[in-house]
């Protein structure tokens, strides 16, 4: 018989140095569940797995629960209980992964490798905090609040456009360049790994205190009549909006519920314009539309049954001819070279 080995504990989130827009995006999202969760850019070894594990425990109570990449829907969705129904019993539901994350954190690592339909009900219920399942001959439904926090290498691919949308927020995590900061966060590390139990002591308070405040972000946030905003948030969100050039609204909707939540956090009595500008980044990343995308020419006009102007063709065939390749004026020049040669040669006496 063997016996589970005990999880390691985590390293203390109020411990995380050098990556202040993760921190921020990470107690967004458990301030508000409803963002649709943070997507983490980044290479190896910057801290993602271990900043996700940490904020679940700022939660009280929360479960953290991670998606292995082999997984299929059912195990994530939950389905019918086959074992309950052969025994000669009712229909039961078998609650899946989403049903276990309830109230905490699920972390999917390397999410751009999932199939799409994993991705779609994860962030179908990440956003609504309910997960509904209908198959089988059962229809069923349960409450399914988590903070989802994806990550992914952009190396090894990305997510569909549509699919990064969905995605409250964003970061992109890079190398720390500067040599002090590096040395303090491995002596951090060193340090915790050579005495968790008295690393986290000493971040006990910090991190009593940031549980503390979420609590107190949260209620606020479930407060309709609290943190009221004028027209100026709105316009300032709706310009920054534009200016990236944004599909759709959902956009617009995630920054002013960003803004909300930080807002929220900070026990401010209302959310300004300054809330907007510092969330707006983290909304905006992922949804930006490309510069040579907004850059690109706009169509040429059309008449008005359709078909082109002939002279907008002509003027334009260089264009659309992507493969041909310029006149080459060598040819010509040697012929004008040649040309007097060959006069005179012609006109030469022959010899007898």
């Amino acid at each position: 018989m063997t016996t589970a080995a005990p999880m390691p504990v985590p390293f203390p989130f109020a411990a995380i140095a050098g990556q202040p827009h993760l921190r921020q995006a990470l107690l967004l999202a458990a301030v508000d569940p409803g963002l649709g969760g943070v997507l983490i850019e980044g290479p190896r070894g910057t801290a993602k797995t271990t900043a996700a594990r940490a904020l679940a425990e700022l939660l009280p109570g929360a479960p953290f629960v991670t998606l292995p990449l082999g997984a299929s829907l059912e195990s994530l969705v939950g389905t019918l209980d086959l074992g309950h129904a052969l025994a000669g019993h009712e229909l039961k539901f078998a609650p899946g992964l989403l049903a276990r994350a309830h109230g905490g954190v699920l972390y999917v690592d390397e999410i751009n490798l999932l199939p799409d339909a994993l991705i779609d009900s994860l962030l179908d219920a990440a956003a609504s905090g309910v997960n509904v399942v209908e198959r089988d001959g059962i229809s069923h439904r349960h409450a399914a609040r988590f903070v989802l926090v994806g990550t992914m290498n952009p190396e090894e691919g990305t997510l569909r456009p549509q699919l990064l949308d969905r995605f409250g927020l964003c970061v992109q995590l890079r190398n720390i360049g500067d040599a002090a900061e590096r040395q303090a966060i491995v002596r951090a590390r060193l340090a915790f790994d050579a005495d968790p139990q008295g690393f986290r002591a000493k971040h006990a308070q910090e991190e009593a205190e940031l549980a503390a405040a979420l609590v107190r972000a949260r209620a606020l946030v479930g407060d309709a009549a609290a943190l009221p905003y004028g027209d100026a948030v709105h316009e300032a969100v709706g310009a920054l909006c534009i200016e990236a050039g944004v599909d759709g609204l959902r956009a617009d909707l995630v920054m002013l519920r960003s803004a909300r939540a930080l807002a929220a956090w900070e026990g401010s009595a209302a959310i300004t314009t300054d809330h907007v500008q510092r969330v707006a980044e983290a909304v905006l990343l992922h949804r930006r539309k490309p510069e040579a995308e907004a850059a690109a020419p706009a169509p040429r006009a059309a008449k008005p049954d359709g078909s082109s102007n002939g002279k907008d063709e002509a003027n334009s065939a260089g264009d659309e001819d992507w493969g041909a390749m310029p006149p080459e004026p060598v040819g010509i020049e040697r012929v004008k070279l040649l040309r007097p040669l060959i006069d005179r040669t012609q006109a030469a006496p022959k010899k007898a």
